[in-house]
């Protein structure tokens, strides 16, 4: 017999406690990472029409024809990747679109390299799926992935490796010549690529990108996550997918069907559109980006902080101890700051399952102009005297 106790105990995440503790003392709430910024017209017409005049009954399962054709033209189009329609699948956001490729793939015992700092959501689905986490860590402040560290975690039982290029929380992209010797290294042992770009919208001041699929020897080994979402700055339409040749797209359409089936239909034609969207569109909506990215780092250095490159995603990274403050424990410091200083930011700590750096803290700049600067005075103030 079972009873209540037997549940696992309930947890809350360092960003949901954050933002909560956030909007409790009216703080400025840099952590959370999505944008107060106005949202595309474009795209909010495009839905509300589709609504409209379009269906919203279910869409087959692997997603509307017109938004995997315009996925594959958009992957055409902006990284020279020769993708099919039938080699693309839509999820609703791209968490559902991880978990139906690492339930599709991981097998019970098989072991899967996970790069830390990760996304929360990459290790409890691997031991979901039965898997054993292999963790392997970038290399501050650059975030650079050492070879010897991924060889040395490769053996006979990996199966797969989860990559996150642009990296969350460190804006970090990993070169060509790193995914061609994970693709070299995938090749004789015999291991799959599960690669998470959702950020690959957010590379910003002409920094250059290269996706896996644009690696040769990847393009058969390789489940990559792309985000509307993120795209589009529309953090609540949770529309995703996932792109890879078709044997393995089948195994994770396989887990798809009984993870969410399907994705609201209005959005997908929503989403279409928007991908279809000339590329200076796309430009032009990046550099709203690159100028609150500006608007932040610009203030944060004059005011004394370190200020880690980083080449996209929403997010920069303080380097607490080259910044003159305490960085033995981020964790505790993030908090001092929301409470003193009524910022709010999250701890690089917390993209670690071990073994995790104390020294940084990340923050989220996709604000209006408005708000980063109030931060930026906030932040000032505290550096000089910390609460």
């Amino acid at each position: 017999m079972h009873n209540a106790d037997d549940l696992p105990a309930l947890t809350t995440t360092v960003f949901e406690r954050m933002s909560r503790l956030s909007q409790e003392l009216g703080a400025i709430n840099l952590g959370q990472g999505f944008p107060d910024m106005a949202e595309p017209d474009e795209l909010v017409e495009a839905a509300c029409t589709a609504l409209r005049t379009r269906s919203n009954q279910y869409p087959p399962m692997r997603g509307l024809p017109q938004l995997r054709e315009a996925v594959a033209n958009y992957y055409r189009r902006e990284q020279g990747v020769d993708l099919s329609p039938d080699e693309v699948m839509v999820t609703s956001g791209a968490t559902e679109a991880l978990a139906a490729a690492i339930l599709g793939i991981v097998r019970p015992g098989d072991e899967v390299i996970l790069v830390q700092p990760l996304y929360d959501a990459y290790l409890p689905l691997v031991l979901r799926a039965g898997g054993v986490p292999v963790l392997v860590s970038l290399e501050p402040p650059h975030w650079t992935l050492p070879a010897g560290r991924l060889e040395a975690a490769i053996t006979a039982r990996t199966r797969a490796i989860v990559l996150n290029t642009p990296n969350n929380p460190a804006g970090a992209l990993l070169d060509r010549a790193t995914l061609e010797r994970v693709g070299e290294l995938a090749q004789v042992h015999g291991f799959y690529v599960i690669s998470d770009e959702v950020w690959e919208g957010m590379v910003l001041d002409g920094a250059a990108m290269t996706s896996t699929l644009q690696v040769p020897v990847l393009r058969e080994r390789t489940l990559k996550i792309g985000s509307a979402g993120k795209l589009f700055s529309m953090t609540g339409w949770k529309i995703g997918w996932i792109a890879a040749a078709p044997r393995l797209l089948a195994a994770a359409a396989q887990q798809h069907q009984f993870l969410t089936f399907t994705t609201a239909t209005p959005l997908q034609w929503a989403a279409a559109e928007g991908l279809n969207l000339p590329p200076a569109w796309h430009r032009a909506h990046r550099q709203r980006y690159e100028h609150a990215r500006r608007r932040l780092v610009n203030g944060l250095r004059a005011a004394g902080f370190a200020v880690l490159p980083a080449a996209g995603t929403w997010f920069v990274i303080i380097d607490l101890a080259a910044s003159g403050l305490p960085a033995g424990d981020d964790a505790a410091l993030a908090e001092r700051l929301l409470r003193a200083a009524g910022v709010a930011s999250i701890p690089v700590s917390a993209f670690y399952a071990e073994n995790a750096p104390q020294g940084y803290l990340r923050l989220c700049f996709a604000k209006q102009d408005a708000t980063l600067d109030e931060a930026v005075v906030r932040l000032a103030a505290f550096r000089q005297a910390p609460g």
